[in-house]
């Protein structure tokens, strides 16, 4: 590894035309990315392809389309403004699969921007808070290029990368972005009590980070010996681990431990993280691994959706045509629980949006991808109730949405169902 004094020398390993992978959440390289944005001149038709990143993307501007075109592995909030321009694009994958991507040189990376922990006294930096598939991309890079950040937490897992392994970098001590808490409504608050009620003791978590997974955090306070082997996690997960909630005893693999493929929270949520061996981020291929997740009981994958329509179909990755998130790892969890023993795959959301506009729909709009379908879907969960799909049929499944509908919204879902579905 050659440590450079500045960003602008390590970015100059980069050239025109190559495909280069930038790691994501909040491990995003900003750095480095700033200093990209200074060579533009130079650089032409770069291919940045990621998961979502923390920072302002200034690469995904109008005046940069001839530098830098994107590929979204999922779309994160700095990036929805600019997906459907030119040369801006999603990737639909399951999370679980995009290291194959990259292992397999399907989508061959030339360079790969990570940022990561300083060294240990045998070398091995760690990828911190996000290991998910930027351990792959680190495996098939033909040159990784780094930023070691002295804020950035060690973690142990799969992140653990030899400087060997990294060609150039340059050293900083930079605070990570960090996501703060909102603050929950009445009606979250209720849904995170009615996903609660689904959930046993001893059952192992798969959750995320948002209102819905919050509120439902919340509610498992007084629950005992829950694990965690989830995609990501957050501060909501810390607080169920330092009130006694989760101790991660009655898990099947990797007993002891919390599982994920990455974190994204405070400052608090990274302090612990720091060289705690009871916390491991692991390739996201494997954590993601319904096969894997299964081999654990009563995992409980609480998920959210855009809208779910009558029938079960669920969309949680666009608005009709306009893609707002992705495929991520939705269906690898959801298909994980299932097949566990007391498995509860879960589908949490709010009856309405904040327009007003009922979640819970006759037909999905149209473009509207579906992530989970209509055979995987098993409980759905609002603010009015929980309903169970498996097994049902599919007017008895409209049944059962319509009832926990937002009750202004039930009498014209009947009505559009019957005229949609009912022959005459």
């Amino acid at each position: 590894m050659v440590i450079s004094q500045s960003a602008a020398d390590v970015l100059q390993y980069i050239r025109s035309g190559e495909r280069v992978f930038v790691h994501g959440g909040a491990a995003t390289p900003n750095a480095l990315l700033d200093a990209m944005m200074e060579q533009v001149e130079r650089l032409q038709n770069v291919e940045l392809i990621h998961l979502h990143t923390i920072g302002p993307a200034r690469y995904a501007e109008s005046q940069f389309r001839k530098n830098f075109k994107v590929t979204n592995l999922f779309v994160g909030p700095n990036l929805r403004p600019f997906i459907g321009f030119e040369g801006i694009d999603y990737l639909p994958c399951f999370l679980s699969e995009i290291p194959a991507l990259f292992r397999s040189n399907r989508r061959r990376l030339d360079a790969a921007l990570v940022q990561v922990s300083p060294p240990d006294a045998h070398g091995f930096c760690s990828l911190g808070t996000s290991v998910d598939v930027a351990r792959a991309a680190i495996d098939s890079a033909q040159i990784v290029l780094a930023q070691i950040n002295q804020q950035m937490p060690r973690v142990h897992g799969d992140g653990l990368i030899h400087v060997d392994q990294i060609h150039h970098a340059i050293e900083v001590d930079q605070a990570l972005p960090e996501v703060s808490r909102i603050e929950l409504t009445e009606d979250e608050l209720k849904i995170g009590r009615f996903v609660a009620e689904l959930i046993d003791d001893g059952s192992t978590l798969q959750v995320g980070i948002g209102a819905v997974p919050d509120a439902t955090l919340f509610a498992l306070k007084k629950h005992r010996h829950l694990g965690v082997h989830t995609e990501m996690w957050s501060d909501g997960v810390l607080d169920l681990i330092q009130c006694g909630a989760i101790d991660n005893s009655q898990k099947s693999i990797h007993p002891g431990k919390t599982v994920a493929g990455f974190a994204i929270g405070t400052r608090s949520l990274y302090d612990f993280m720091d060289d705690n061996p009871s916390v491991v981020h692991l390739d996201i291929s494997y954590v993601n691994n319904p096969n894997i997740i299964a081999r654990n009981s009563k995992v409980a994958a609480i998920n959210s959706a855009v809208e779910i329509d009558l029938t079960g179909q669920v969309c949680a990755d666009s608005i009709g045509t306009r893609i707002i998130s992705g495929v991520g790892g939705q269906m690898d969890f959801m298909r994980g629980a299932s097949l566990s023993k007391g498995g509860m795959p879960i589908i949490a959301l709010s009856s309405r949006t904040r327009q007003n506009i009922s979640r819970i729909v006759p037909i999905l709009k149209p473009g509207a991808g579906v992530v989970t379908t209509r055979a995987h879907i098993h409980y759905v969960v609002t603010e009015y109730g929980i309903c169970d799909l498996y097994g049902k049929t599919l007017a008895e499944r409209a049944d059962s949405l319509i009832k926990i509908a937002h009750p202004e919204d039930r009498e014209s879902l009947k009505k559009n169902w019957h005229d949609l579905f009912l022959r005459k």
